[in-house]
């Protein structure tokens, strides 16, 4: 359960992005908020934020969005990049708008290269996000590799043993996990983050990496109904799979 805080109107939704204070209240006066089906027109009001705060108000005519805290699973096309501030197609623009403008800001739950694919988790939960990218959680993250040769039957010893070293890195890798699809398709499970990890692991043992594909984190899997490009948000539940 959301531990049960109280905030003003104005503050509460100019933090979610939907304007400055000045701008909240011009709303308001226009009749632009409701509570419970009421128009609210004092934003220096202290509204309760609970679950359901979010099927309770409205901000013009549609239903509030989610409160701080959300987390977003989103299937990440190729040639989208995860950054605020790059050039070209980024991964924010699939969101609202008004979201870029919250804070706390909704941001990555680590990256996926322009190239990579899949399964890519944001939110504006800062102490969520740094549990999820931190070394000692461990967390699984599992990728579907296509190579540009075939595997050598080899590469699963090696990168299981947990003494892997890439180039330009003084530490091996911790141990990872390789499942053979075909002879030049692979799964493979990592439970670090380093900079384009899967592709300079394949490209220790000779190989190169073609199309990489995000399929889960954690217990957490891209569901086979959410489109590139799609996303929605996830419960409780579904975030406590990422730990799994």
């Amino acid at each position: 359960m959301r531990k049960m805080v109280t905030s003003r109107v104005d503050r509460l939704l100019s933090a979610m992005g939907y304007g400055s204070r000045s701008e909240i209240a011009r709303l308001a006066r226009a009749g632009g908020i409701e509570l419970d089906g009421v128009v609210l027109t004092d934003v220096a009001a202290r509204v309760a934020l609970s679950d359901d705060l979010p099927v309770r108000m409205s901000v013009g005519g549609q239903p509030l969005d989610p409160l701080p805290g959300m987390v977003i699973l989103l299937n990440k096309p190729l040639g989208m990049t995860c950054s605020h501030k790059e050039d070209g197609p980024l991964v924010h623009d699939l969101l609202p708008d008004r979201w870029r403008r919250r804070r706390p800001p909704v941001s990555t739950v680590g990256r996926l290269d322009k190239q990579t694919s899949g399964l890519l988790l944001l939110t504006d939960d800062g102490d969520l996000l740094h549990r999820i990218i931190s070394p000692r959680r461990h967390v699984r993250k599992t990728y579907r590799a296509t190579l540009a040769r075939p595997l050598t039957g080899r590469e699963g010893e090696v990168f299981a043993s947990g003494s892997l070293r890439l180039e330009g890195d003084e530490k091996p890798l911790a141990p990872a996990e390789l499942q053979v699809i075909s002879d030049r398709e692979a799964r493979l499970t990592i439970t670090e983050g380093r900079y384009h990890q899967v592709r300079r692991m394949f490209a220790a043992v000779g190989n190169h990496v073609e199309a990489l594909h995000r399929e889960s984190v954690g217990a957490l899997t891209l569901p086979a109904d959410l489109a590139p490009g799609e996303w929605r948000l996830l419960g409780e539940d579904e975030v406590g799979l990422v730990f799994q």
